[in-house]
C-alpha cells in the first residue's frame, strides 16, 4: 500500500466521560471541517454500501452510512449487550493468559463501496456515543476496481490499496476528521479500527468523477447531477438544508430533502451556482419544488456561463413556480456552458434541478483526459 500526505485538521483523543443523563450530545466533540463543502460519496442515496466486515458482533456494519445522526438510548440492551447505533465489534483477546492483550497488528475492518467513484477530500470517522468502547486508532485505505467486485475480489492479493488515513489515534464520542490530499479516483474504501471497538458513522467527502464511457453511451443525461460529476460551487444561503440536495438522485422525499433558505427581509434574492460535469449542451430543464408547499420559491431564472471567466447568458427568464410541482421547460435553443446559476425570487426553496443535454466534443475530451489522469 502507498502512504499519502494527510492535511492537519482539528483532532480528538481519549475517552469521553461516561453518560450521566440528559442530552447525549451535550459533551460531543466536533469541529468545522473545511472539506464538508463537498458531497458525501458514501451516501446511501447515491448507492453507497458497507459490503462486508470481519466482525459485527454488537452492532451492524450498515449503521455506518445511515444519514441521520447516531441515536443513543441508555436503556436499550439486547441479548448480546448494549445496543449501539453504529458498527461495533467484540473485544479482541491475546493468545494466552500470559499474553491476554491483542497484538499490534490486530484490527477489525469493513469494506465500503462508494456511491459514486471520485476524488476524496476528507473523511469523518464519527464515534458518537462510543465513549469508552471506541477504537484506539483508525486507518482508512482506498482502491479503484471497475465493475461490481465481491468482497473476496477486493481482498485479493493483486488489489492495490492506497493509504488515505494512516493509523491515527481517535477520541471517543467525537467527530474525528481527516483531510485527504490525493489526486486519485477511488471506488471502494477499507475502514480499519485498531484493535477493535465501535464507530457510529462514516462520511466520505469528495468530488464525483464519472466514467466517460458510460456518459457517452447514455448520450442525453442530466449534466448537473451529482452522480454524473456535477457539483455546487456556492450558494447564497444554506440555513435549513444544503444546496447539494438539489442535484441528488431521485425526487425529493420530504421537505428537508431539498434546498430551503431563511426568510429574506430585504429586496435581494437567493441563488445557487453549479459546475457541470464538463462543457455541455443543455436542451431541457426541470425545476422541482416537491414537498415545498408554503415555502417554495415564487419565481426562478436560469443563467449559463462557459468557462470560469465567461459572461452569464440567460437560458430561462424569470418564470413563475408552483408549490410542490415539477416544472419542465424545453429551451428555445440549446445553450453551451460549464457553469449554471439558478436564481430564486425572493427566497424559499427548490427540491431538485435537472439539466438535460450532452457533453460537447471538447467536454467529452476533457472528461476522458481527467478520468485517465486520475487512474480511471
Amino acid at each position: 500500500m502507498t502512504a499519502q500526505h494527510i492535511s492537519p485538521v482539528a483532532t480528538f483523543t481519549g475517552d469521553a466521560s461516561p453518560y450521566g443523563g440528559g442530552e447525549p450530545y451535550a459533551d460531543y466533540r466536533t469541529a468545522d471541517f473545511p472539506f464538508t463543502q463537498y458531497a458525501n460519496l458514501a451516501d446511501r442515496q447515491l448507492g453507497a454500501g458497507v459490503i462486508a466486515a470481519n466482525d459485527e458482533f454488537f452492532a451492524m456494519r450498515e449503521n455506518l452510512l445511515l444519514a441521520h445522526p447516531a441515536v443513543f438510548d441508555p436503556e436499550h440492551f439486547g441479548h448480546k449487550g448494549k445496543v449501539m447505533d453504529g458498527w461495533e465489534t467484540r473485544r479482541r483477546r491475546g493468545v494466552s493468559g500470559e499474553h491476554p492483550w491483542p497484538t499490534e497488528d490486530d484490527h477489525d475492518w469493513a469494506l465500503v463501496r462508494l456511491g459514486a467513484p471520485g476524488i476524496i477530500r476528507g473523511i469523518v470517522v464519527d464515534t458518537a456515543h462510543f465513549r469508552g468502547n471506541y477504537p484506539q486508532a483508525v486507518s482508512v485505505e482506498g482502491t479503484s476496481v471497475d465493475g461490481s467486485p465481491t468482497p473476496e475480489e477486493l481482498c485479493a492479493d493483486d488489489v492495490k490499496w492506497t493509504t488515505l488515513v494512516p493509523r491515527t489515534p481517535v477520541g471517543g464520542h467525537a467527530a474525528n476528521g481527516f483531510a485527504v490530499d490525493i489526486e486519485q479516483r477511488f471506488t471502494h474504501l477499507r475502514v480499519n479500527q485498531h484493535p477493535d471497538g465501535g464507530i457510529a458513522r462514516l462520511r466520505v467527502y469528495g468530488e464525483v468523477v464519472a466514467d466517460p464511457k458510460w456518459l457517452a453511451a447514455l448520450g442525453t443525461f442530466d449534466v448537473v447531477a451529482l452522480e454524473h460529476g456535477g457539483q455546487v460551487e456556492d450558494a447564497s444561503d444554506r440555513f435549513y438544508s444544503p444546496a447539494t440536495n438539489t442535484i441528488q438522485p431521485g425526487r425529493s422525499r420530504k421537505m428537508d430533502d431539498g434546498w430551503e433558505t431563511r426568510r429574506r427581509r430585504d429586496t435581494g434574492n437567493d441563488w445557487i451556482r453549479y459546475q457541470l460535469v464538463q462543457q455541455s449542451e443543455i436542451r431541457a430543464v426541470e425545476i422541482d419544488t416537491a414537498y415545498l408547499k408554503g415555502n417554495s420559491a415564487g419565481w426562478a431564472a436560469l443563467s449559463v456561463r462557459d468557462g470560469a471567466s465567461g459572461e452569464w447568458v440567460e437560458a430561462l427568464p424569470r418564470t413563475r413556480l408552483q408549490p410542490d410541482t415539477n416544472h419542465r421547460f424545453v429551451l428555445d435553443a440549446p445553450v453551451v456552458g460549464t457553469h449554471v446559476r439558478i436564481d430564486i425570487f425572493p427566497d424559499g426553496g427548490i427540491s431538485r434541478l435537472r439539466l438535460f443535454g450532452s457533453l460537447t466534443e471538447d467536454g467529452a475530451a476533457k472528461l476522458a483526459a481527467r478520468h485517465q489522469e486520475l487512474g480511471g
